[in-house]
């Protein structure tokens, strides 16, 4: 069984991270691409700008914003059962900047890998 996580850009990346994809729409402030570990940028899973700048990571805001996403990746399919696949055939952390661990875009995708069929 392979194991798949959110991870922080920041924090250090580990062999054991498996497949890395960073999955914001802008690139993280402070980090250098060779830095970051990447197998691959996916930006098309990430919030759309509008959304992003509406939810400005207000906690009070979260749930709407979780709602919204989930609408927008629901359009998605095709690229959310690509990454499914690469979910199990390997270890994936999906790796994000956000400061707050526990509200973030990461977080509502995470969810929504985990429940494809």
């Amino acid at each position: 069984m392979y194991t798949v996580k959110i991870k922080r850009v920041y924090e250090k990346p580990e062999k054991a991270d498996g497949y890395r994809i960073l999955v914001d729409r802008l690139w993280p402030r402070g980090i250098k691409k060779e830095d970051a570990h990447l197998d691959e940028w996916n930006k098309e899973l990430s919030p759309s700008t509008a959304l992003r700048k509406q939810f400005n990571h207000k906690e009070e805001l979260f749930d709407m914003f979780t709602l919204l996403y989930r609408e927008e990746l629901s359009g998605k399919v095709e690229e959310l059962h690509r990454v499914k696949s690469i979910m199990d055939q390997q270890n994936l952390t999906l790796v994000y900047a956000a400061k707050d661990p526990k509200i973030n875009h990461a977080i509502v995708l995470l969810d929504v890998l985990k429940k494809i069929k």
